[in-house]
């Protein structure tokens, strides 16, 4: 594959892209294109050993226009500023696309987590914690899991703030454990947001989803549910991948079991019921109704995009295209459904969980996938009537004109102060 995109350049030029289609002036756009404010830290953690090693942190606030910023913390060696300041613009038009009160903050360590112990992992975290006490709140910021991050270290956050503020917030994160006010229905929610988003596309595109070959890249939470998902509607789940490799099956495997052996083992290759293994460039490449990328951004750039061969593209993870690669399946027969509407399940129950948190009163499993369902099908219809009526030239393209419409809707209203 060729040298990886810049992310933060991708958002950039997806919104310029879109912005071609909005009627507002430029230097009003341009403003929606950079963070408000990026926060680079070094934590300096004591070691099991009793030695001290430094992290390098971030944390972007990238448009607060439509709400608190909102938005995950991942802990992944390829942490940087560019990456965390992409998916937090990435974050501020997927909560804009589902009309969802939040604006996009995004946050990481540079780290891989799998060298250290639990022990050391709190005490970074905590570390982190109290670098982000004055930047997040319940009317803040409200950070949220992502990449090697989940509710262990979510409670560890909102346990931090609570000592140091010397109160009860558990509205400051999301995506915490149920005991510690999370939500029902949390941890399935982007897979979930992601096979809605392909049962609406199919259907939209006359097409059967029962039936459909699948081929999911990353079998972490989003991409796991997803294939268990899909697998429910009827559709066959031929190919999955996670960083060891990719497995495929031509007559379909049980996404149950392939996680159970993944589960046992630490990755999906070795699977018994394999025909063969394959290399993920291989998998995204395969000759399926539908792809699912789900594991990090650039994983099809514009030279790979020339041997994509499925018929539909719905993206888990956050920007797995490039825009080079988005030209490419412009011109091709391949329809590709968006990440800011796809996985926004994930920010979207984030949200039910902030509600219920606020009101001190929990919602059943069935009301917050019923919720989701309402805001997920709203949302993919008013990206189809965007792409319709202003005759745009790729869903992503349409996705973002009514994101940006609806931030700049804010902006205006509230005009520009000082």
């Amino acid at each position: 594959m060729a040298e990886q995109a810049n992310p933060f350049e991708s958002l950039q030029e997806q919104i310029d892209d879109a912005s071609e289609y909005v009627d507002a002036d430029a230097d009003v756009l341009e403003r929606l294109k950079r963070p408000e404010r990026v926060l680079e830290t070094n934590l300096s953690v004591e070691m099991d050993d009793g030695s001290v090693e430094v992290f390098k942190a971030f944390r972007s606030q990238f448009n607060g226009d439509r709400g608190p910023y909102k938005g995950g913390i991942r802990y992944h060696p390829g942490v940087n500023r560019d990456e965390v300041k992409a998916l937090s613009g990435w974050m501020v038009y997927k909560c804009a696309v589902v009309g969802i009160p939040y604006g996009g903050g995004k946050g990481g360590i540079v780290i891989d987590p799998d060298d250290y112990s639990e022990n050391e992992l709190e005490r970074i975290t905590r570390s982190f914690a109290k670098e982000l006490r004055p930047f997040i709140g319940v009317d803040r910021d409200v950070p949220a899991p992502d990449v090697n991050t989940g509710q262990r270290e979510m409670n560890w956050i909102k346990d931090t703030y609570e000592t140091l503020e010397n109160t009860t917030a558990p509205g400051v994160i999301t995506g915490k454990a149920i005991e510690s006010g999370g939500s029902a229905g949390r941890v399935e929610a982007t897979g979930r947001s992601t096979v809605i988003t392909a049962r609406e596309a199919f259907d939209y595109l006359g097409e059967e989803i029962d039936g459909a070959s699948v081929a999911v890249q990353g079998y972490g939470n989003a991409g796991w549910i997803a294939a268990k998902l899909v697998d429910e509607l009827g559709a066959n789940v031929v190919a999955v991948s996670d960083s060891s490799g990719a497995i495929y099956r031509g007559d379909g495997f049980d996404p149950r079991d392939v996680k159970d052996h993944k589960n046992e083992t630490g990755s999906v290759s070795g699977y018994h019921g394999a025909d063969e293994e394959l290399s993920n460039e291989e998998l995204l490449t395969l000759d399926v109704d539908l792809l699912v990328p789900a594991a990090l951004e650039n994983a099809i750039d514009g030279d790979l995009a020339t041997d994509v061969d499925a018929d539909v593209i719905v993206e888990a993870a956050n920007g797995p295209l490039t825009p080079e690669a988005d030209d490419v399946l412009a011109e091709s027969d391949t329809y590709v459904f968006p990440d800011i509407l796809a996985n926004a399940g994930g920010v979207t129950v984030s949200y039910f969980e902030w509600v219920q948190n606020r009101q001190r009163f929990y919602w059943s499993e069935e009301r917050v996938n019923e919720e989701l369902e309402g805001i997920i099908t709203t949302a993919f219809d008013d990206l189809t009537d965007a792409y319709e009526e202003n005759d745009l030239p790729n869903f992503r393209t349409a996705a973002y004109v009514v994101a940006i419409e609806r931030v700049l809707d804010s902006y205006e209203e509230s005009g520009n102060w000082p």
